[in-house]
């Protein structure tokens, strides 16, 4: 017996409904591949330039949907790291550095991209009396008043400890300096101000500013100020080539000027 019309429609119907569901399926692309996972890149980064990378890479997310997995260490400390075979997609560190790892293999062979540099600056606690550092003889008097003076250990590779150690030598007081040293073998020197156990810091100013509690008083003086500048490098095969490399050329690009600006950060060339 034929089916009578009545019985046929809901068929009919049924069969439109499952079609019209495959055709948006299709239209969205979710039946042709299975949908893209977001990409991600890490990059490794020298300390004081951390809170620059921190903030780039939240706003590259935002624009891109590519995740940005960030880790830091001293200057040192990440060329011993890569140097034994830690991968990563992008490093910063300094230029110097950089074409020495190149050389190595250790980082790809394109351009290696200028990126900012920063000084060194004093800092105290929060509402702590404001140390005079406006010339160097100043300066070193308030280091030889001072009880206890936080810095980076020059053991671990930092910059900024390094340079200070060669300076405190030069000028005579490096064992009255030693005796009095709080030495920070990685991160933020002027936590030990919140903390209480120093009551002088010196760091680079772009890692005072990322301390809350802590005051910065100001640069090191001109004439014995030292500037560290920062570049950046792919991999020699990043997992995600188009991605590292876009991330590299936002942090090179114009719209981070003003973010450098706000860490106490200067462009790497005028």
């Amino acid at each position: 017996m034929l089916d009578s019309p009545s019985t046929r429609r809901p068929s009919c119907l049924h069969v439109q409904g499952r079609r019209a569901v495959l055709l948006l399926l299709v239209a969205l692309g979710l039946l042709a591949a299975p949908m893209a996972q977001a990409a991600e890149i890490r990059v490794l980064t020298s300390g004081a330039f951390k809170p620059v990378v921190a903030e780039v890479a939240a706003r590259f997310a935002a624009d891109t949907g590519t995740q940005v997995k960030l880790d830091n260490d001293t200057a040192g400390a990440l060329v011993r790291r890569v140097n034994g075979g830690e991968t990563f997609d992008v490093l910063i560190l300094t230029p110097g550095a950089l074409a020495d790892l190149q050389k190595a293999g250790k980082v790809g062979a394109g351009a290696i991209a200028p990126l900012a540099k920063v000084g060194i600056g004093v800092a105290v606690k929060a509402g702590a009396p404001r140390p005079d550092i406006s010339t160097s003889d100043a300066f070193k008097q308030t280091l030889l008043a001072a009880q206890r003076v936080a810095m980076i250990d020059p053991a671990a590779g930092g910059s900024s400890g390094i340079y200070l150690t060669r300076l405190f030598e030069r000028w005579g007081i490096a064992d009255a300096i030693r005796a009095k040293a709080v030495l920070v073998p990685g991160g933020l020197v002027a936590t030990r101000l919140v903390s209480g156990e120093a009551d002088i810091a010196i760091h680079q100013i772009s890692e005072i500013l990322a301390v809350p509690g802590a005051d910065l008083v100001g640069p090191l003086p001109a004439d014995i100020q030292n500037f560290t500048v920062y570049a950046g490098a792919l991999a020699p095969a990043p997992a995600d080539p188009q991605a590292a490399a876009a991330f590299l050329a936002r942090l090179s690009g114009p719209d981070t000027t003003p973010i450098l600006a706000t860490k106490g950060m200067q462009p790497a060339t005028p």
